[in-house]
């Protein structure tokens, strides 16, 4: 007896099939966020890299530990502890700004569950909002994406609401799709790609919504990229730097972001 095609693997598999598989990445996605009631997001961007403090110290301790005599690159491997230690201010930040939002969020008086925390998932900044929301008692999203290194889903996202994806465009499509507001914390060609995407869709009107952009951690930042250049050449305007703002602490983020959600949303 031949096999149906919606059940056979092969064909599901195959580059004809692509079409199917790109839909069903839109469909399922939206079935779960219904059936949990998620009516908005926001969504915390940034390295898959960074650890929590206390892991960072331990690593720092542990090569400090070493001797610089016989232990080939330690002056390398020093610095990348030291690194980890300075960086792990942000998954710390992340973890405490999405706590913050998650406990303003679940004491709304509205019908569903408005702006969940959604990440992209893995380790590092996405562990860190993730966690801040569990600690908040509320549920977050994972869109964890299929790829050779660095990711797999972290144990603080809610099991019902992680998601695998092969696509990264329709990934990225239910990050925005939802999205209220978008927290962009340190990283790196990923977070950037991220960031500028969204940049561009609210620059060339793509989004018939208001959207918060937080780019969190100035410092880090205004070293990766320079606007002051790109106004200086042409390449934006003056006002497009007003699509997003700088924020350096947890308090500051959330003040921010809660007064835009309530004067837009609420």
């Amino acid at each position: 007896m031949a096999v149906k095609a919606y059940k056979n693997l092969e064909f599901l598999n195959s580059p004809d099939a692509r079409v199917v598989r790109i839909v069903s990445e839109f469909l399922e996605p939206q079935t779960r966020f219904r059936k949990q009631q998620i009516t908005d997001t926001i969504v915390f961007f940034g390295s898959a890299r960074f650890t929590d403090r206390k892991t960072a110290l331990k690593m720092y301790n542990d090569v400090k530990k070493l001797n610089p005599q016989n232990e080939k690159n330690f002056v390398q491997k020093l610095r990348k502890a030291q690194i980890a230690v300075e960086m792990s201010k942000y998954y710390e930040d992340a973890v405490t700004l999405s706590k913050m939002l998650t406990e303003w969020s679940s004491s709304l008086p509205t019908n569903g569950r408005r702006f969940v925390v959604v990440t992209g998932g893995g380790p590092g900044i996405m562990e860190a909002a993730n966690r801040g929301a569990r600690l908040g008692k509320g549920k977050s999203i994972g869109l964890n994406i299929s790829i050779p290194m660095e990711q797999f889903v972290n144990k603080y996202v809610t099991k019902e609401l992680s998601m695998e994806f092969h696509y990264f465009f329709m990934r990225k499509f239910w990050f925005v799709y939802l999205a209220k507001a978008l927290i962009v914390f340190p990283g790196g060609f990923g977070t950037m790609d991220e960031l500028m995407e969204v940049l561009t869709l609210i620059q060339t009107g793509k989004l018939n919504k208001k959207l918060a952009v937080i780019i969190y951690g100035s410092s880090y930042w205004r070293k990766v990229l320079n606007f002051d250049v790109l106004i200086e050449h042409g390449c934006i305007d003056k006002t497009d730097l007003g699509m997003f703002k700088f924020c350096d602490t947890p308090r500051k983020a959330f003040e921010e972001l809660k007064s835009f959600l309530t004067k837009n949303y609420l």
